[in-house]
């Protein structure tokens, strides 16, 4: 197995060139709101970004008293005027900020701000509304309410392109919601989340958005699998899921790919192998199958280093089998000047070895910029476009909430090999 995380100093700020993500994602938050990433920090009662990370290394512990001090923490983060960024520490009277009473999402802090604002908030101001009740229902996930129980496919994946044809297979949802909806956790969660409990549509959309972020993510990996012309029911597959990061592997547990069975009922056996230099110790934290896995199910596990070094330790040795498929959720290569240090190994890898690969993006505009680097690395690109079982759960840019809303898993890009070029006869 891979050695721990290198050790950072307290003052320590990564680059851009930074293979870990996450960290570098945290640090960018104080571009639009400076201090926040500070703010985040107090109210986890942590003093630096080495106490972040080992709390999700689960190496610390966030220390919250009761569920109600969690949830407020929670939304004090949020606390900060969307016109003009300013925390509460930075106003005369920190209590002057007040929240958008239509979607109990945004501050500001003063009714001038709002004014100001209001041409382009009320654009979101309807899509925030959502945001603000997802960000507490995903709690449920983690207690493990969510997702909802699902059914063996009764018709042949081929013939499911889309959500609703796979809500169209679970029949009455009714009795699998009921317990959610009127449990325990339910009811902690809405007796201590700083805000009213929404009318029970409103928190039934909710939780049909958190499960389908869940289950977009083994349906993209089975649409990966028909787009590749695999067939699980000949041999058994192996699909590596590159960069896979905290949200991924943070609370993982090893059935959270056994959608992939009920889309595949009696296929010969499927692994799934999380790689990624942030993957977080949890039960899938165990080494990937030499032979193949057991008819009928869905095995996961989960190596921590970047892809091209886990190839050379483990799958070059034997140690683990080649895949079938690569899928990586959100990359994120476009966006970084360290594509040399961390991504541009592993594609051309991915490129000279011949791997059938599927990426998926946030927003077409992640799509295109993705699109240009592989056609840079001279990638064929066979197929690009909307996914099918996009999430349905908005995403919110925490430090710019007034910008259009991204999906997990909206776009993929499906690309294979070295692109041949030919030369036009004389």
């Amino acid at each position: 197995m891979a050695g721990p995380d290198p050790a950072l100093s307290d003052s320590f700020t990564p680059s851009s060139s930074s293979v870990y993500s996450d960290q570098f994602g945290f640090y960018s938050l104080d571009r639009n709101v400076p201090g926040l990433s500070k703010v985040i920090l107090d109210k986890l009662n942590m003093k630096d970004y080495k106490d972040y990370r080992a709390a999700l290394e689960g190496k610390g512990k966030v220390g919250f008293r009761s569920y109600k001090e969690m949830f407020q923490n929670l939304e004090d983060t949020f606390k900060f005027c969307a016109c003009c960024s300013k925390l509460p520490s930075s106003l005369p009277d920190p209590k002057a900020l007040k929240r958008c009473i239509k979607c109990l999402n945004v501050y500001y802090c003063s009714k001038d701000c709002q004014r100001k604002d209001w041409s382009l908030h009320k654009k979101f101001c309807k899509t925030l509304h959502k945001v603000s009740i997802d960000r507490l229902v995903e709690w449920l996930v983690h207690t493990g309410d969510l997702p909802f129980p699902t059914e063996v496919w009764s018709r042949p994946a081929k013939d499911v392109r889309c959500w609703d044809d796979w809500v169209s297979m679970q029949g009455d949802l009714t009795p699998r919601l009921e317990p959610i909806m009127c449990g325990k956790n339910m009811t902690d969660l809405w007796t201590n989340g700083c805000r009213p409990r929404p009318e029970e549509a409103e928190l039934r959309e909710s939780v049909w958005r958190m499960c389908s972020e869940f289950f977009s993510r083994p349906l993209t990996v089975g649409l990966g699998i028909q787009m590749t012309s695999l067939d699980p029911y000949s041999r058994p597959l192996t699909v590596h899921l590159v960069g896979a990061g905290h949200n991924e592997t943070l609370g993982a547990r090893v059935t959270d790919m056994d959608e992939l069975s009920r889309m595949f009922p009696g296929h010969q056996g499927l692994e799934v192998v999380m790689v990624g230099p942030e993957v977080i110790q949890g039960p899938i934290m165990r080494p990937p199958l030499r032979a193949f896995g057991p008819r009928g199910r869905v095995y996961i596990s989960a190596y921590k280093d970047l892809y091209h070094q886990f190839w050379e330790e483990v799958v070059e040795k034997g140690e683990a089998a080649k895949p079938d498929l690569v899928v990586g959720f959100h990359p994120g290569f476009h966006a970084s000047q360290g594509l040399g240090q961390g991504w541009l190994p592993t594609l051309l890898l991915l490129r000279d070895y011949n791997i059938p690969s599927m990426f998926t993006m946030y927003n077409d505009a992640e799509l295109q910029y993705s699109l240009q680097i592989l056609k840079e690395l001279e990638m064929d690109v066979k197929d690009a476009g909307p996914n099918p079982f996009s999430s349905q759960k908005p995403e919110q840019v925490q430090t710019s909430p007034n910008k259009p809303p991204s999906y997990c898993n909206a776009f993929y890009i499906y690309f294979q090999g070295l692109l041949e070029t030919q030369l036009e006869e004389e």
